[in-house]
C-alpha cells in the first residue's frame, strides 16, 4: 500500500550494506528505449536509465530501486516491462546489452528492488523473476510510535521549534490518527502534524503563547472537524445484529452485520455496497442455515413466507471478501430465533456449504480493530491459531481468541444455542 516506506526501506538496505543507492521511477514509462537505451545513430541518443543510474553511482554494485513497477505503460514504442525481463533475470543479466553502449554489461552484482502498490497490473512473467515481499499497513500503535520517534522530531526541526515549545499527548496523537487520517502509511499523518507545527510556530511568533501542549481539543481547533468516524458497538446486543471484523488497506475495521425478516416470498436482499464475493458469502450463509433449520428448531416455512434482508453499514463504503461469512450466519440465526448475541464478542471467518470455517488473512489488523473498541472475545478459524503468537502482547493480553472449526461452534459460542439431534423435533411432535 502507499505511504508505508518502501523507498525508505530500500535506502536503509543500501546504507546497511555500505552500497550506493540509485532510484528510478517507472511510473508512466512507455518507451522500451528508456531501459535499453537508444542506438547512437539517432540524434540525442542516450544510454538507458539502468546504465545511467550505474554511471551516476560510480560503482557497478549499487542497490538499484525500480519504483512503481506496477505503473509501467506500453505503446507503439515498445513494452518496457518486457525489457525488464533481461535486467531482472540472473541467468541473463550477466550480459545485459544497452543499445547505446552496444557491449555486454554485467548486472549480476547489482541488487534490484522493485516496488509496487498493487500486484495485479504486473505481468506474470516479470513477477516470476522477483521474490515478493508484502509490507502490511501500519497499525494504530505502530503509527503512534513512528510519530513520536520520527515524524514529530523531524517537523519540530523543520519549523524551528523545540520539545519544550510543543508537546503532543498520546491521546491527542491517537485521536489524530483515527479521526483525521485513514491510510495504510503515515503521509497524511505527517501532513497533519506539520500543520499543527506551522500554526504553533505562528502563534509563538505572534506572542499568543510561549508553548503549547497538544490535546484532543487543540487538535480539533487546529485541524477542524473530524474527517472520519469509526463504527461503534451497540450499547446493548440486539437480535439480528452480529459483530464482524474486516481487513482494509487502511487497517482493520469492525462491521455490524444486520439481518431482518419481512413478509415476502423468500427473496434475499443484500445492501451496503457489497462486492460479488461478499454477496456469495451471504447466499452460502443463508443456504447453510436453511439446511440445518431443523437442528436449530426453525420452521422451514419461515424462509418461504418471508424475505431476508442483510445490510452492512456504512452503505457508501464498498466492501468485499469472504471473511464475513460466519458473521452473516450468526446474524441470520440471531434474527430468526430472536436471540441476541453475547456481549463483547466478535468473529471472522469464511464458511462453506458443509458448515466448515476456513482461514482468513489480516488477523493482526482485525485484532487491533477489536481491541480499539474494547471487544474481549474474538472467534477465529482454527487454522489461524498459528498466527496468534505474532500479535502484539497488548492484544494477546486483552483479547481471548477462541478457535472454531465449524459454524456450529460459532453459533454455540456467540449465541449459546444447543443444537438438536437429528429426529429430536419429530419425536416431540409425536
Amino acid at each position: 500500500p502507499p505511504g508505508v516506506g518502501k523507498t525508505s526501506l530500500g535506502m536503509s538496505i543500501a546504507r546497511a550494506m555500505g552500497r550506493k543507492f540509485v532510484r528510478i521511477s517507472l511510473g508512466g514509462m512507455k518507451d522500451e528505449a528508456e531501459i535499453r537505451g537508444h542506438r547512437r545513430t539517432y540524434v540525442g541518443a542516450l544510454p538507458g536509465r539502468i546504465i545511467q543510474g550505474i554511471r551516476r553511482a560510480g560503482y557497478n554494485n549499487p542497490v538499484f530501486m525500480l519504483d512503481e513497477v506496477d505503473k509501467i505503460g506500453q505503446d507503439f514504442r515498445g513494452d518496457p516491462a518486457s525489457a525488464l525481463l533481461e535486467v531482472l533475470d540472473p541467468e541473463q543479466n550477466f550480459s545485459f546489452t544497452d543499445h547505446y553502449l552496444d557491449v555486454p554489461f554485467d548486472l549480476t552484482k547489482v541488487i534490484f528492488i522493485a516496488t509496487a502498490n498493487y500486484i495485479d497490473p504486473i505481468p506474470r512473467v516479470l513477477l516470476d523473476r522477483m521474490e515478493t515481499l508484502h509490507l502490511p499497513g501500519y497499525t494504530e500503535i505502530e503509527k503512534l510510535h513512528i510519530a513520536k520517534k520520527f515524524l514529530i522530531p523531524k517537523e519540530l526541526e523543520n519549523h524551528g521549534l523545540t520539545k519544550e515549545q510543543l508537546h503532543f499527548q498520546d491521546s491527542a496523537l491517537k485521536y489524530l490518527i483515527n479521526s483525521y487520517t485513514r491510510e495504510a502509511g503515515v503521509r497524511n499523518m505527517n501532513r497533519a502534524i506539520a500543520s499543527i507545527c506551522r500554526k504553533t510556530a505562528k502563534g509563538i511568533a505572534e506572542k499568543k503563547f510561549k508553548k503549547l501542549n497538544v490535546t484532543k481539543k487543540v487538535v480539533r481547533e487546529m485541524l477542524g472537524a473530524e474527517k472520519y468516524t469509526r463504527e461503534k458497538l451497540l450499547d446493548k446486543p440486539r437480535p439480528g445484529v452480529a459483530t464482524g471484523l474486516a481487513w482494509t488497506p487502511f487497517g482493520g475495521e469492525v462491521l455490524m452485520v444486520e439481518a431482518a425478516t419481512l413478509p415476502g416470498s423468500g427473496k434475499l436482499i443484500l445492501t451496503g455496497s457489497l462486492g460479488d464475493v461478499m454477496k456469495e458469502s451471504a447466499q452460502i450463509a443463508l443456504s447453510w442455515v436453511r439446511a440445518i433449520a431443523s437442528e436449530l428448531g426453525i420452521d422451514p416455512e419461515i424462509f418461504q413466507k418471508n424475505d431476508i434482508h442483510i445490510h452492512v453499514p456504512a452503505g457508501a463504503i464498498p466492501k468485499d471478501g469472504p471473511s464475513a461469512g460466519v458473521t452473516i450466519a450468526v446474524a441470520l440465526v440471531s434474527k430468526i430465533l430472536n436471540k441476541a448475541p453475547k456481549e463483547g464478542i466478535a468473529m471472522t471467518g469464511e464458511i462453506t456449504l458443509r458448515g466448515d470455517v476456513l482461514p482468513i488473512g489480516g488477523l493482526k489488523e482485525k485484532s487491533l480493530a477489536a481491541h480499539r473498541l474494547g471487544i474481549k472475545k474474538v472467534l477465529i478459524p482454527e487454522e489461524n491459531e498459528k498466527d496468534i503468537p505474532e500479535l502484539p502482547d497488548e492484544i494477546k493480553n486483552s483479547i481471548k481468541f477462541i478457535p472454531v472449526d465449524t459454524v456450529r461452534d460459532v453459533i454455540r459460542n456467540s449465541l449459546g444455542i444447543r443444537f438438536r439431534k437429528s429426529g429430536e423435533r419429530t419425536k416431540k411432535k409425536k
